[in-house]
């Protein structure tokens, strides 16, 4: 969440950007500023009566050895009305406490100066572009006709032993997941990220940490009897990692990738564009993580969207980089760049990765610090990124590599595969 300090800084500058995001931020702002001015006095009130009770019970002694009962029995009095109050005062500012953390936690992240303006897919910007576009005869067939095909993803009986949206990978189906896996994961130690293997269940406390609470309750599966949650992404156990954690600045990067099957409800998603792949509430993925000072974060967010980048052009994959514009940002992040990639059978952009810098605002919920050269504790920078997702990368391996003898296997994941093609 946005820290109180920045808030009051410049409230008319946070409002500004917020409003980048559509969101309104006017009455909420100007609420936690009312809330905080209310929570400074109650605490000056607090500290000047705790200061009083400090000298009425030093001199209670004294007036006693004087002799002057009245007196000592009347700061006994006035020690007993402070103290009488004292838990009335506590409880006001408990409740200020409790609320003004409350209304912070309902307030997006403000979006970097770099962000488009926009508010919805269409504002996005086109930063980049490569790979090589496939040229498909007429005949190309759309991924789940190949799947079928091939025998390499069943659907139905996804549907008939769990429901729509859980696929079984079957054969070589099966392999082409586990080699992407494996690519995805030793390109990512390559890169000097340390593979974790985290649980697939998170508590609510994770869920809030990177800012999945309160914001995306309907789109996670909620264990109830245990208040557990699926998770949405690795993203949100291993930024967990580091919660309530004060890291020195020798160790900083912390720089982690992990692989996980995701689970998302995904609501409301229905029509031909979620055909497939396209779309699931299951799904596998790796992701990166890194935990960075801030002054590095922005360079860290590049050499990260140049992994993701490098990752699909040795799959051969083409690809473009979005800058999403404000309207089409995650809650929590201060800039996000998509990846996608053309699907040639389908003739559509299918995104395969997002990468996004949330500056303090994760760290803040995290209560993720570094002591820095001064001994000085700061808030970290997190930011994260797919590297990849798996079902719409295969989705366009399946379209963009068909041939009429079968579909051609990339170089780089043959070794995994251990076979060339799928026919």
């Amino acid at each position: 969440m946005l820290t109180l300090q920045f808030i009051k800084a410049d409230p008319d500058f946070v409002i500004k950007r917020l409003a980048v995001k559509g969101f309104d931020g006017s009455k909420v702002i100007a609420d936690i500023l009312e809330i905080d001015a209310e929570r400074r006095r109650l605490q000056q009130k607090t500290d000047s009566d705790q200061s009083e009770l400090k000298k009425l019970a030093a001199s209670i002694g004294a007036l006693m050895k004087e002799g002057k009962r009245e007196e000592a029995e009347a700061a006994k009095a006035r020690v007993a009305e402070i103290k009488g109050a004292t838990a009335s005062l506590q409880d006001r500012l408990a409740e200020c406490e409790r609320r003004q953390t409350e209304l912070l936690l309902t307030v997006p992240n403000v979006p970097c100066a770099d962000v488009p303006e926009g508010l919805t897919a269409e504002d996005n910007v086109v930063e980049l572009t490569g790979g090589p576009m496939p040229e498909l005869g007429p005949d190309a067939l759309p991924h789940w006709e190949l799947a079928k095909k091939y025998n390499l993803i069943d659907f139905e009986l996804g549907v008939k032993v769990t429901g729509a949206g859980f696929p079984f990978y079957i054969g070589k189906g099966a392999r082409l997941q586990r080699a992407l896996i494996q690519f995805f994961l030793d390109e990512g130690s390559k890169a000097g990220y340390v593979e974790v293997e985290p649980p697939f269940v998170v508590n609510a406390a994770s869920g809030y940490g990177t800012g999945q609470l309160p914001d995306k309750e309907g789109q996670m599966y909620h264990v109830t009897e245990d208040d557990f949650y699926l998770i949405p992404t690795a993203e949100v156990p291993v930024t967990n990692m580091y919660r309530d954690v004060i890291i020195p600045a020798a160790d900083l990067p912390k720089k982690n990738c992990a692989y996980s099957p995701c689970w998302r409800r995904e609501a409301g998603s229905y029509g031909k564009d979620v055909r497939g792949l396209n779309r699931l509430h299951q799904f596998d993925k790796v992701e990166i993580v890194r935990i960075e000072k801030p002054e590095n974060s922005y360079a860290a967010l590049e050499e990260m969207k140049d992994h993701v980048r490098g990752l699909l052009e040795k799959l051969g994959l083409p690809w473009h980089i979005l800058r999403l514009c404000g309207g089409d940002m995650s809650f929590t992040s201060a800039i996000t760049f998509d990846f996608e990639v053309w699907s040639a059978a389908q003739k559509r952009w299918l995104e395969v990765s997002s990468v996004s810098n949330f500056e303090n605002y994760q760290a803040n919920r995290l209560k993720c610090r570094y002591r820095d050269e001064n001994k000085k504790i700061q808030l970290c920078h997190t930011l994260n990124g797919s590297a990849l997702a798996l079902p719409r990368i295969v989705a366009a391996l399946l379209e963009n590599n068909q041939t009429p003898e079968g579909i051609v296997i990339p170089e780089c994941l043959r070794k995994y595969t251990g076979f060339d093609i799928i026919n």
